[in-house]
């Protein structure tokens, strides 16, 4: 016989593990399903080891080019072991205080492979052998896998996926192929470029961060290339292959013409797609879209009372995401309040907002939240933007560090935010205050009031704000 809870959420992840959190504080008996460990592919392959790695090449970097503060060093090298035992002890840190959040709930963790049967039934194939649970609610959070192209040659040898580099514990990369420009490929492209990588990156679409801001995605690639790394977009990857002295090299095609590139180890970063691997039993069927699972507006499933959230069923392949929608699915199944926004639609306006920060971890950072201009244009929004480049910036002066700007989009009649979007250091953190405005509805006027201390990146947000009232040939209220 089935044992019972109210929610059982399948997938331990961000959206998983907050879900369950939210539930629980609640008053719901909340069980957790999860093959691996607690934090899912964010905190344990992907998120937090990538960010650690960034941060630890970043220093390395740092150390190299520091002369020009006064500060020299006779000697400085790298030790990628002890940098992964770092990125390794970041993780378990990280994990433990999910752990501890977790069992301070009291909720149930079940190891294991989850099977959905039907009338909300969960079969779990664990190392104990198999147990059956039911659940009024079932959430399924199951996140996604990385995407293998059908390259030929993408099986050989030295052909990796951003884990199994995350997972390397010895340095032999010199020669690194990036196939894929978006956020996974620019930033492992960032951390071997800072550790003396000779990288490439090839792209099929016509420039990077495909969704991204035509402006934002151009001043990356120019300061990738500034950094030595070649970037190739509006490419064919045709094949891989191996060269008698053990190395590999990519054929390509760009602009009609077939070129090869040689690598030691070739990254193929071409995204990922929902994990769905033997979790639905041959009694249920749960209707798919594009290759996800169908969800209406409130996160459930064709099937009443199965959600589904996160990498599984969004667009949005983010780990805030997942969370936020873990949290709006409980709150929903709750009856309670909301205490987030997924989105938000301003007031005289017909044009649904994103409220999700996108964040990529390069140097500059790179962050955005809204709609861009020409996003606005495609949805026949009227907008006026405000623009300061940051080379003028005191703290971006400091730091020597002033390519980057902050972009601003503006309903022109009502002066509304409506989206930002920033490349400078701690651009992921700024972002959060533009994610606020948008949310709330706040006009320039409203965000003018805001003193912002000095010296700090964030006078950038102050400067962009007046440029959209001089363009805008105005100093007064917004209308």
């Amino acid at each position: 016989m089935a044992i019972h809870f109210d929610i059982i959420i399948i997938g331990g992840g961000p959206g998983g593990y907050t879900a369950a959190l939210k539930a629980a504080s609640l008053g719901f008996k909340t069980a957790i399903v999860e093959k691996e460990k607690l934090g899912g592919t964010c905190v344990n392959k992907g998120c937090i080891p990538t960010k650690s790695l960034l941060h630890a090449a970043s220093k390395f970097k740092e150390l190299q080019n520091c002369d020009e503060f006064g500060v020299s060093t006779d000697f400085i090298s790298f030790d990628f072991k002890k940098m992964q035992l770092y990125k390794k002890s970041s993780v378990k840190s990280y994990r433990k205080g999910i752990s501890d959040l977790i069992e301070a709930e009291n909720i149930t963790v079940l190891t294991g492979t989850a099977v959905i049967r039907r009338n909300k039934t969960v079969e779990v194939n664990g190392p104990q052998g198999k147990d059956y649970y039911a659940a009024e609610h079932l959430i399924i959070a199951t996140g996604a896998k990385c995407v293998i192209p059908d390259i030929p040659g993408a099986d050989l040898p030295g052909v990796l996926t951003s884990e199994r580099l995350l997972a390397s514990d010895t340095w032999n990369y010199d020669r690194l192929l990036v196939i894929g420009g978006g956020v996974i490929g620019v930033e492992f492209a960032t951390i071997f470029s800072a550790l003396c990588s000779n990288v490439t990156i090839l792209e099929r679409k016509a420039h990077l961060l495909g969704p991204m801001d035509s402006e934002v995605s151009q001043a990356l690639e120019e300061e990738l290339k500034q950094r030595g790394i070649t970037v190739y977009c509006m490419v064919n990857v045709k094949e891989i292959r191996e060269e008698e002295d053990h190395g590999l090299s990519c054929v390509f095609e760009m602009e009609g013409q077939e070129q090869t590139i040689r690598a030691g180890h070739i990254l193929i970063a071409a995204g990922r797609v929902p994990f769905l691997d033997g979790l639905l039993g041959e009694d249920v069927s749960l209707e798919m879209e594009h290759g996800r699972l169908k969800v209406n507006s409130e996160f459930q499933t064709s099937e009443p009372g199965i959600y589904a959230i996160g990498d599984v069923a969004s667009d949005i392949l983010l780990a805030h995401v997942a969370a936020a929608q873990g949290t709006y699915v409980v709150e929903k199944i709750a009856g309670v309040e909301h205490t987030i926004r997924l989105s938000v639609v301003p007031n005289g306006m017909f044009v649904k907002l994103p409220v999700v920060p996108s964040c990529i971890y390069t140097e500059p950072e790179i962050a955005s939240v809204g709609i861009t201009r020409e996003s606005a244009g495609a949805n026949n929004m009227n907008v006026r933007c405000g623009h300061y480049s940051m080379s003028g910036n005191g703290k971006s002066i400091i730091t020597s560090r002033q390519n980057g700007f902050v972009h601003l989009v503006f309903e022109e009649y009502s002066g509304t935010l409506v989206g930002a979007q920033i490349v400078c250091p701690r651009a992921t953190d700024m972002i959060s205050e533009m994610a606020t405005a948008i949310a709330n509805g706040l006009t320039a006027s409203q965000l003018r009031l805001a003193m912002r201390a000095h010296p700090t990146y964030s006078e950038g947000i102050t400067a962009a704000i007046e440029n959209y009232f001089e363009t805008k040939g105005d100093q007064g209220n917004d209308k």
